[in-house]
């Protein structure tokens, strides 16, 4: 978990090629880890399965957990059979490379692609903030900025980016202070009924139709307005998925969704939040209508976090011999999770050992994130700021997305914000070594 002081030497003394070839891998042991879990856990019961996602949020106990489940049907059920995955149209990847949302052609860009991602820059300047992923670990970045506001000293962002959880909070954050109250409620008043049903579907272990409820709930047609009427003003806000037909990174300008401002457009929004959210095996992934070369096809999209922890601009951008120079020179990050090593003893079987690994494989890619943005921050006099958890909030969690955990949290986020001890300036001051680490 994320100490106070020390410093991860990599970040400056790595060439940028070596650092990104370590994040590469770093995410793809993550995925296969996930792959991996997740073809286990089919021939597991449900309730193994509700651990792991507790794993992959992550929090601190494996729970019993009580989730909403639709009243049983009290007629005799079939013969069980396995289910049948839905048929899409046939697509190629000369398609995919070209790929638009119709009628919204600036809706998105490649995340890795320097050319690409350079239409979706913003023209306002100002700092920039990155929000992380981290389940509900979520509600530390809800009450960090709360307590920023409250402290008088919170900026107008010229670009909020969000990934996974932080796609569900950077709407809110993008549209500055007076919604405050929103993230809190977001992440004090719900509970794990309110995210996911414990019922498998063709493509998942648990059904996240909760959550969808949750999204269309509170991305109304009257905040996509204010989200237009700042994108007009040249901000952006801009949300991380996971391609999983191309196995690349996009990125969503939704201040451009919102401008369309119509029910595709809000359809398509609540869709693109609802996929950076969906955690791959225990989620069902998303589908986005799009059309190339004439035909019409549905992509795949899942959680942002396979691909961008959180997400500043694509790694070429912040490479020495970078075609386009990041617009930004005061770059904030909300790391939602404690990132140093933590102690903890799995217990010896296949769900122990397994959920631990990828515990440990997805805390080292975010650490490769923040060593990769800060190598880049360097080379090109980014300020950098980062806030994660502090390793001493240890507060117990019952099961994913537990109440009083998130308010215990949330809280604490508050308290760091309004002191003004949330963001450490450098890499020396939000070390990636462990809580006892001098």
């Amino acid at each position: 978990m994320l100490p106070h002081k020390g410093w991860i030497w990599v970040a400056v003394r790595w060439p940028i090629e070596e650092v990104k070839l370590f994040a590469l891998r770093l995410f793809f042991l993550a995925t296969a880890a996930l792959a991996l879990s997740s073809a286990i856990a089919l021939m597991r019961p449900l309730q193994w399965g509700a651990a792991q996602a507790q794993q992959y949020v992550p929090l601190q106990q494996r729970p019993v957990v009580h989730v909403r489940r639709k009243p049983a049907k009290k007629a005799a059920q079939p013969k069980e059979t396995k289910p049948q995955s839905q048929q899409r149209a046939a697509f190629s990847a000369q398609d995919e490379e070209i790929a638009a949302v119709p009628g919204i052609p600036d809706a998105r860009a490649w995340g890795d692609s320097e050319a690409a991602f350079a239409r979706l820059l913003p023209k306002a300047s100002g700092p920039w903030l990155a929000i992380s992923g981290g389940g509900s670990d979520g509600a530390y970045g809800g009450g960090v900025l709360a307590g920023w506001t409250q402290s008088g000293t919170r900026p107008e962002f010229a670009v909020v980016t969000g990934s996974s959880i932080g796609a569900l909070i950077a709407p809110f954050a993008f549209l500055g202070p007076r919604y405050d109250e929103e993230i809190r409620k977001n992440f004090t008043t719900i509970s794990a009924a309110d995210i996911f049903e414990d019922r498998a579907t063709p493509d998942s272990l648990f059904d996240h139709w909760p959550l969808r409820r949750q999204v269309e709930q509170r991305i109304t047609p009257a905040l996509l307005a204010e989200i237009a009427a700042e994108h007009a003003r040249g901000r952006r806000l801009l949300v991380a998925t996971t391609n999983l037909d191309a196995g690349r990174r996009v990125i969503w300008n939704m201040g451009a969704i919102a401008a369309r401002a119509d029910e595709s457009s809000l359809k398509l929004f609540r869709e693109v939040l609802l996929a950076s959210s969906s955690i791959p095996g225990f989620f069902s992934p998303v589908s986005v209508e799009v059309e190339a070369n004439g035909k019409h096809f549905q992509e795949m999209h899942s959680d942002g976090t396979l691909t961008a922890p959180f997400f500043v601009v694509p790694e070429s951008m912040l490479s020495a011999n970078a075609a386009t120079r990041p617009p930004v020179s005061e770059l904030y990050v909300i790391v939602n999770s404690k990132l140093g090593p933590e102690f903890k003893m799995p217990d010896r079987d296949v769900p122990g050992v397994l959920g631990r690994s990828i515990a440990v494989a997805l805390t080292a890619a975010l650490q490769a994130q923040i060593a990769l943005t800060n190598v880049g921050a360097l080379r090109h006099g980014i300020a950098l700021r980062i806030a994660q958890v502090n390793p001493e909030f240890n507060h117990p969690s019952r099961g994913p997305f537990d109440g009083e955990y998130m308010q215990a949290l949330y809280a604490f986020g508050v308290d760091a914000g309004k002191s003004g001890t949330a963001f450490k300036d450098t890499l020396r001051d939000a070390a990636l070594r462990g809580p006892n680490a001098q």
